[in-house]
């Protein structure tokens, strides 16, 4: 008798519907750490951008994002386009760990609670998917939320008439000073109303459309063949853009108002942030920054899923037949 031990040939449900039961978390933790860090990195200049466009007042509203990316480069240079990079790549790490913890947990416990209902995969997916990414941004807020006030505040630092910071630990101490703790959760129910929506519309587009586009190959139903790594690839990417392409026009103005709100001195209300918008720009000011913001969107969340997925077979336990 052949007792030699196999692994199997893994299918595509193995591939892209890795249980969380079944990854090795340290690795994942580990190597993914390092991998978004560098996703980060390259992505990073878009949301500067993004953020200097959001708070432009004056002449400087009246710049598209080539303009603000030469205007940046011609006042700061290459370091201008990483203001409060540090900031954000320090409280990244575990925000990351409890967003994904919480992500793979609410997403298997979902899929699990809808089985009863028999509905078709995409809806059994977007629901799933849906749900986690919304519990995961909430669960990740009270680290996200002091890392983007503190960061935001670095990227527009001297424009537009905002203070000048000698670094992160600087920005902290003079917010504390003036609103103690509580002044680090500026926005926060902004940010609340704005990234679980969003995170919660990102993963169910995801989900849902990478279910219609393997059911569309002719390979969802199909639980033995395996599709080749660059189609499975392929296929993910193109979830995340039209993932991000859905989240960015819903979220946008909710972003905008809530940039404002976090980086503005005068500790403005939200519906004032509104009016004042409305007068300067009429409705469309609301999407500000939506050109860079769906770049952000898209490619962030391309290059993360990408990633992610990778990272996910990486650190895949290995079953054996």
């Amino acid at each position: 008798m052949d007792t030699t031990t196999r692994a199997k040939i893994p299918s595509l449900h193995h591939q892209t519907e890795i249980n969380w039961d079944n990854l090795d978390k340290t690795k994942l933790y580990v190597v993914g750490a390092g991998m978004f860090s560098g996703v980060t990195v390259l992505l990073y200049p878009v949301s500067v951008i993004k953020t200097r466009m959001q708070v432009a007042t004056g002449e400087a509203m009246r710049r598209d994002a080539l303009a603000t990316f030469r205007n940046i480069l011609k006042v700061d240079g290459v370091p201008g386009l990483y203001r409060g990079f540090g900031t954000v790549i320090t409280g990244a790490i575990p925000a990351r760990i409890i967003f994904l913890t919480a992500l793979e947990t609410t997403k298997a416990a979902s899929l699990k609670l809808v089985e009863p209902f028999k509905l078709s995969e995409p809806a059994r997916a977007a629901f799933a998917n849906g749900l986690g990414g919304l519990l995961a941004s909430l669960c990740s807020q009270a680290v996200f939320v002091p890392i983007d006030v503190v960061s935001q505040k670095l990227m527009v630092q001297g424009y537009s008439g905002h203070v000048r910071y000698k670094g992160g630990v600087d920005v902290v101490q003079k917010i504390i000073k003036a609103d103690g703790i509580r002044g680090l959760y500026r926005g926060f129910g902004l940010s609340v109303m704005t990234y679980s929506p969003s995170s919660a519309v990102w993963w169910a587009s995801y989900g849902s459309s990478q279910r219609i586009i393997w059911s569309a190959l002719d390979h969802w139903n199909d639980k033995e063949s395996s599709p080749s790594q660059l189609k499975i690839v392929g296929v993910q990417a193109t979830g995340g853009i039209i993932a991000g392409a859905v989240t960015s026009f819903v979220t946008t103005p909710i972003d905008t108002v809530k940039t404002r709100l976090q980086v503005n001195q005068n500790k403005p209300k939200a519906m004032e942030v509104v009016r004042k918008l409305i007068a300067e720009d009429g409705w469309k000011g609301f999407y500000r920054g939506l050109g860079p913001r769906f770049f952000s969107s898209s490619a962030w969340g391309t290059s993360m899923i990408v990633c992610y997925e990778y990272l996910k077979r990486l650190c895949a336990k290995v079953e054996e037949v």
